[in-house]
């Protein structure tokens, strides 16, 4: 194992002397590290950036002031396990395209698992896409980026010597890099980008720039920032990539251990990872989480956190220390003056380094947290790591509120179809070769097998979170028909009820939907699952596929009383006489086009909007030849964008019910059904591998666990 270089601070004892003692000083510096070596490599095989010979001299001008060595190099002979024990940290400078061969990228990886350190610069991330533990190593690949320009940065760590020198926001200008995943839940976020303040962002309001994590025993740091050559020329830059390279080489000490991701049950963070504050600071506390305190607290200072919102937290709980006046701790939420939630007194513990746990219920808030501090004359006390927890806000059978598109048409020769049922789309020949550019993991089911499959799929329904599965019928005795009731005992048996997509079936008009709302009303109407909205009037659903084939609905008028009949489109001069509006689309979510018009014109005519969010779409093999667009789901992303955009008001809204294209309609690769980590080899299959960072089995269900995260967040906001 390699010999850890992290220095220590000389003098410990004086952390003990706490906030309040301490004069105010940039934390985390190392104190006389002996001379190490680093390896600079810029090789490219791709887009060559021309800040490259400004980046190695920046840092080679690091290095004489800092005490490391620095050797520049574009010769991948040099990563030997021999030669990288050299060195102390490997820099990858706007490296692009493929660069290591298969034996330098074992010794690459070996030497970081063993002890080493690597740092990124900016097209770092857009290297090695053939080999997987490189995305690992580098944190996220690169996607895309819009054109050079100025945008906003939030510091979310005030105490990583890359960072420590910010302030809560910093504005500059460089060309900000998308990402095909957020790495957010497996790294340590230090700086994130305000998609608000620039054009072209697509990482769904959640876009980290800059981070670290542990790897193995090794330390890994990549910053996005440093496309331009005037970034070397920076001081507050210079800083950063100086932070990042004392880390990764061991010489100073810094906390990298997972920002985590936010789900359901409750949010914790350190309290120094303010994104916005008045007076206070970060502290080093030897035995505070994370290495350090929010400190130096006077009364009126107060600290807030962009990324935790308030909404649904019923709770807050932190661990404190004072050996000062102590006080009050208030919890707000939108801003350091908004709506007071709760307050917890905090009483001296006799010890900046003794630390005790105070907690207070919270009363309903939404928007962002703010902690604001209230008590007498001088230091009042420190806070360290803190909680909200958030009381589980779907109901034991997921929310009525998320509805899942459900296909019950496909058939097995084996099962009770008697034949190959929508599997050979697109001319295949099952059960190894589907018309699906996804395999599912329990291979090419009957729809009609209900104490295997569809018992199964409510399973997973429970698990995901929804509620309610929307079913593709196809009119009065088709197959669909015949098998509706057998699934709706199966939906009860697992607390989930059905609401029903009327497809369209050869001669379907308006007054045959009438039609068929009478005769679904009476065959199912007394059936426990059949979805009524309690607060719509207890009315039943029928999403309609395709409405604008139809001109003339005013058919629908004879049953607006009972039933919520959603037209499909976004153009409200279409949706006369219906009773609500979804989208179904896959692709369009990611943009939301026409959304926030579509939802307003319902709330103002008192519609439901259910708009519909998709984890990807292809379906090359379902389709061969077809020139519709595709939508990668790129590792999740693509998934949150698109609910993040439903439930962002500007711009999804606000939505009455979230529809989720879909289930399991295969065909489209818009399934969250889990598909096999393993499907038969030769066909070009894809998997979740990746999705959420989760790989093999545990990413076969990724997107069935990040349906129940949206909707919990859904439940939350509205109250």
């Amino acid at each position: 194992m390699r010999r850890s270089r992290i220095r220590r601070l000389a003098c410990a004892a004086a952390l003990a002397l706490g906030a309040a003692l301490l004069s105010p000083a940039a934390p985390s510096a190392a104190a006389a590290a002996d001379p190490y070596q680093v390896l600079v490599f810029s090789k490219t095989a791709g887009f060559r950036h021309d800040s490259i010979p400004a980046g190695i001299s920046a840092i080679q001008q690091l290095g004489a002031a800092n005490d490391f060595t620095v050797t520049a190099t574009e010769d991948a002979a040099a990563f030997t396990p021999q030669n990288l024990a050299t060195y102390e940290a490997v820099v990858f400078l706007s490296t692009t395209g493929d660069v290591l061969n298969d034996s330098q990228q074992n010794a690459l990886k070996g030497y970081v698992d063993g002890g080493g350190g690597f740092v990124g610069v900016h097209a770092a991330a857009d290297t090695e896409y053939d080999w997987p533990e490189y995305e690992d190593l580098v944190g996220a690949w690169f996607q895309s980026h819009p054109a050079i320009q100025e945008a906003r940065l939030t510091t979310e760590d005030h105490v990583h010597p890359a960072t420590a020198h910010l302030d809560d926001t910093w504005t500059r200008t460089d060309e900000w890099y998308d990402y095909r995943s957020n790495p957010r839940g497996d790294v340590h976020v230090l700086q994130s980008l305000d998609e608000s303040s620039y054009s072209g962002g697509e990482m769904a309001g959640d876009h980290p720039i800059t981070w670290c994590h542990e790897q193995q025993n090794g330390r890994s740091f990549y910053t996005g920032l440093g496309h331009t050559m005037e970034s070397f020329t920076d001081p507050d830059f210079r800083q950063l990539l100086l932070g990042g390279i004392q880390y990764a080489a061991g010489a100073v000490e810094a906390d990298c251990s997972s920002t985590g991701d936010p789900g359901p049950g409750g949010d914790s963070a350190e309290a120094e990872a303010y994104t916005s504050s008045s007076g206070v600071q970060a502290a080093p506390h030897a035995a505070a989480s994370g290495g350090a305190t929010l400190g130096y607290i006077d009364h009126g200072d107060w600290a807030g956190y962009a990324s935790l919102d308030t909404a649904g937290a019923t709770a807050f709980t932190a661990r404190v220390s004072s050996a000062g006046a102590g006080g009050t701790i208030e919890v707000r939420a939108g801003s350091a003056t908004g709506p007071l939630l709760g307050s917890v007194e905090v009483t001296p513990t006799g010890g900046w380094d003794t630390f005790t746990e105070v907690t207070t219920t919270l009363t309903a808030g939404t928007g962002p947290l703010f902690l604001r501090f209230t008590g007498g004359a001088g230091a009042l006390f420190d806070v360290d790591r803190f909680t909200l927890t958030r009381a589980p806000a779907t109901e034991d059978g997921g929310s009525s509120d998320v509805h899942l598109f459900y296909y019950p048409w496909y058939g097995t020769p084996e099962g009770p179809a008697g034949s190959w049922r929508h599997w050979q789309q697109g001319g295949h020949t099952p059960p190894a070769s589907l018309g699906a550019d996804l395999y599912p993991k329990l291979g090419p089911y009957d729809s009609g097998d209900i104490a295997g499959a569809v018992d199964q799929h409510m399973e997973w329904v429970q698990r995901s979170g929804a509620g309610v599965i929307v079913y593709s019928w196809w009119g009065q005795g088709s197959y669909e028909d015949g098998l509706a009731g057998d699934v709706m005992d199966a939906a009860a048996r697992h607390g989930i009820e059905v609401a029903w997509h009327i497809e369209p079936y050869t001669g379907r008009t308006a007054a045959s939907v009438v039609d068929d709302i009478a005769y679904l009303e009476g065959k199912f109407g007394g059936h426990p699952a059949f979805y009524r909205d309690a607060a719509h009037g207890d009315r039943n659903a029928y999403y309609v596929f395709e409405s604008l084939r139809i001109q003339d609905w005013s058919a629908l008028d004879a049953v607006k009383d009972t039933a919520i009949v959603l037209a499909q489109t976004t153009d409200t001069t279409k949706v006369a006489h219906f009773g609500g509006i979804y989208t179904y689309d896959g692709i369009a979510g990611a943009t939301a086009p026409g959304w926030k018009q579509a939802g307003d014109y319902a709330k103002a005519n008192g519609l439901v909007w259910a708009p519909s969010v998709a984890p990807g779409y292809i379906d090359d093999r379902a389709v061969p030849g077809n020139t519709t667009p595709t939508l990668s789901r790129a590792d999740g992303a693509s998934y949150d964008r698109q609910w993040n955009n439903a439930l962002d008001p500007a711009i999804g809204g606000d939505p009455t019910w979230v529809s989720v294209t879909s289930f399991n309609e295969w065909h489209e690769g818009s399934s969250i059904e889990p598909a096999a980590s393993d499907p038969p080899p030769g066909h070009g299959y894809e998997t979740f591998e990746g999705a959420y960072g989760k790989t093999g089995a545990a990413a076969e269900t990724a997107y069935l666990d990040r349906t129940a995260y949206w909707t919990d967040r859904f439940e939350q906001r509205r109250g």
